[in-house]
């Protein structure tokens, strides 16, 4: 089962897709890999930014797809910057399906199959019962109603918190005795 099957159209991916660094000859993929991860650990979205366009510069010349391929996803690699800074590391993640079913891919090797298909459904939602006693929380959960009832983020602090520096200087400016 791959994530397009788990996880149904909303996180669908094309069969064919290929990221940036494939695109790249293997003496170019690490060089790459640290620029992609630059983007990705952005402390801003603007820092990300800047990073796309570093990319850009260096590798446009010579190797167009691999830019085509990383402009192509770039909404959907940086929409992590629309969610709470505590989500972020949850949401970088690349093995949100594949890790829980490991214990049940595992068990499923061991016996040899389920011998039914009802057994082994029964067996996989046991293994997957007793497994989440063991997984961690969501950093910041105390968020997610808020993420449920659309408030935005941005640059992963809540849009109504962010202030004007200007006014805020203003604001705090020691008042003068009468």
């Amino acid at each position: 089962m791959d994530a397009s099957q788990a996880g149904g159209e909303e996180f669908a991916f094309p069969e064919n897709q290929q990221f940036a660094t494939h695109k790249l000859p293997q003496r170019l993929q690490p060089r790459a890999k640290r620029a992609l991860h630059e983007m990705m650990y952005a402390e801003r979205r603007a820092d990300c930014e800047a990073a796309k366009a570093r990319f850009e510069a260096e590798y446009q010349a010579k190797y167009p797809k691999a830019v085509e391929s990383l402009t192509a996803h770039w909404e959907r690699l940086v929409s992590f910057f629309n969610f709470p800074a505590e989500h972020w590391k949850h949401l970088r993640t690349t093995n949100i399906i594949e890790s829980p079913f490991a214990t049940v891919r595992l068990r499923e090797r061991a016996t040899r199959g389920a011998g039914s298909r009802t057994k082994g459904l029964l067996m996989a939602f046991k293994l997957l019962d007793m497994a989440e006693k063991r997984w961690r929380c969501l950093d910041g959960r105390h968020l997610l109603p808020l993420v449920r009832a659309g408030v935005s983020f941005v640059d992963g602090v809540r849009r109504d918190r962010i202030t004007n520096p200007i006014s805020q200087s203003i604001d705090n400016q020691p008042r003068q005795a009468a």
